[in-house]
């Protein structure tokens, strides 16, 4: 028997406090996404929890929140998907190993991974929204006996913009788990689904009165997933979403990441769909 295995609670430097930290590896994933390993440069890193997000600082560039990508249980480094889509990210996405980066964090509220036991457990991800998700992904498959029935959903632009492969293909061998996964265009050869992410919830297993999803990627595919998940009978309250939204100081004080009566720094970034769904498609907000 596989022993099971927790994030680690104990307490680090205060997350405020920027500490510097090495590049240990630099792994391209897609043509314009990254995967950094860093360590501190001291000491042991902080504990986090899956669904959690660091402020990455560039010197001279600036900072932005990237979340953890990696396993929690892992002590001795963060690990960060990065996409290049601004002048920050594009600086992140391109440090090699051995270069240094400004840390603060972790920060936020994560997914429910604890609460979620005894529960099935639905995950669905559209595009680099899986990476925010591989967290809570690896405690629930190193605590499997913990949760029923345990379905991934993923949604990709076309099979060459992939995020995380191998895994999804290794999780898929697994035998007590389901993997689905869709492409919006697929090339000939591709044999799988061709649609939108949402349009696997209908297709999946699992009891709705006992199920807990988790749910990141853009927001209106999160719109139509909260809205699938709902009409096959998933309440709200059991319903997670990751947001993103302009993260300046992480803990609630610029005010640059309002939503609605809520700071995503410091009241997220995950939250039940039960408190934002009034607003949650309204624009500007």
């Amino acid at each position: 028997m596989v022993a099971e295995r927790a994030c680690p609670t104990t307490t680090g430097p205060d997350p405020v406090v920027p500490q510097i930290y090495r590049v240990g590896s630099a792994r391209r994933e897609l043509a314009d996404t990254v995967t950094l390993e860093i360590a501190p440069l001291a000491g042991r890193r902080p504990a986090y929890g899956p669904g959690q997000f660091n402020m990455l600082y560039v010197f001279g560039v600036g900072e932005i929140a990237v979340s953890l990508s990696g396993d929690c249980t892992d002590e001795s480094r963060f690990v960060h998907t990065v996409r290049d889509v601004g002048a920050v990210s594009k600086a992140i996405a391109r440090l090699e190993a051995g270069a240094t980066v400004g840390l603060r964090g972790p920060f936020g509220i994560g997914w429910p991974v604890v609460a979620a036991e005894g529960s099935d457990v639905v995950v669905v991800a559209g595009g680099l929204g899986l990476a925010p998700l591989r967290p809570a992904i690896y405690h629930i498959l190193a605590n499997r006996a913990r949760y029923g029935r345990v379905t991934i959903l993923f949604g990709s632009r076309n099979p060459d913009d992939m995020l995380f492969r191998k895994e999804l293909e290794a999780w898929r061998r697994n035998l007590d788990i389901s993997v689905e996964v869709t492409v919006d265009h697929a090339h000939a050869d591709w044999r799988g689904h061709v649609g939108v992410v949402p349009a696997l919830v209908p297709r999946a297993a699992f009891d709705p009165e006992s199920t807990v999803a988790f749910v990141c990627g853009p927001e209106v595919m999160m719109r139509y997933t909260a809205s699938a998940l709902g009409e096959a009978g998933v309440t709200a309250d059991r319903i997670y979403l990751s947001m993103e939204r302009n993260m300046k100081c992480a803990i609630g004080l610029c005010g640059h990441c309002q939503f609605g009566p809520t700071f995503v720094c410091k009241d997220g970034p995950v939250m039940p769909f039960s408190r934002i769904a009034d607003i949650f498609a309204m624009r500007e907000i």
